[in-house]
């Protein structure tokens, strides 16, 4: 069964992945991510709205969720999982997954049309990637300020982070180029 969430358990510490993160570094092959562990949690934006994935629709956006929907949760609570790795990285890698009925869909980036797009695809996330994959992304601290809030960067293209994007009255889930020392609110979310 799923264990419930309240709100207080959400925050995420970020001192802990700190300490997590240069130990590993003689264990595997080079650039080789083994996953370490697996948080479960919500997404939010600046809005305090929940990521919702509709795979029916092929759409992820942030949504106001009442504490109903959230107790029934379909395709709302994720798993991070995080992987260590063999070369000290400019954030934690991760992979994002979502239960939605009884199936498990992972996140990924595909380019279509020349656009970088963010699907999620039925499957389980490896535990062991040997080298760069789409499905990871690197996971700061949003400013150095705000250790609480952070923002994902696509692990294979430098400077793109996880976002949304107003689309009518939807929120949704894009890549989004972030040009240098910016601050864009829409990168970021509180787990």
């Amino acid at each position: 069964g799923r264990v419930k969430m309240s709100a207080e358990e959400i925050l995420v510490c970020p001192v802990e992945l700190g300490k997590n993160f240069c130990l590993y570094f003689d264990e595997l092959e080079c650039d080789a991510l083994c996953k370490e562990k697996t948080l479960h949690r919500v997404l939010r934006n600046v809005n305090s709205q929940l990521l919702v994935v509709r795979p029916d629709l092929n759409v992820a956006a942030f949504e106001d969720v009442t504490d109903q929907e959230m107790q029934s949760g379909k395709g709302m609570h994720f798993s991070i999982h995080c992987y260590k790795t063999t070369t000290p990285l400019a954030g934690m890698p991760v992979a994002f997954s979502v239960q939605v009925e009884d199936k498990s869909y992972y996140m990924c980036c595909e380019r279509e049309c020349g656009e970088m797009i963010v699907r999620f695809k039925e499957g389980e996330v490896p535990k062991e990637i040997p080298g760069e994959s789409n499905i990871i992304f690197f996971k700061r601290t949003f400013t150095s300020c705000c250790s609480r809030a952070f923002k994902f960067e696509y692990s294979m293209e430098e400077g793109m982070f996880l976002a949304f994007e107003e689309e009518g009255h939807l929120r949704k889930l894009i890549l989004k180029k972030l040009p240098k020392d910016e601050v864009d609110e829409t990168m970021k979310m509180s787990l």
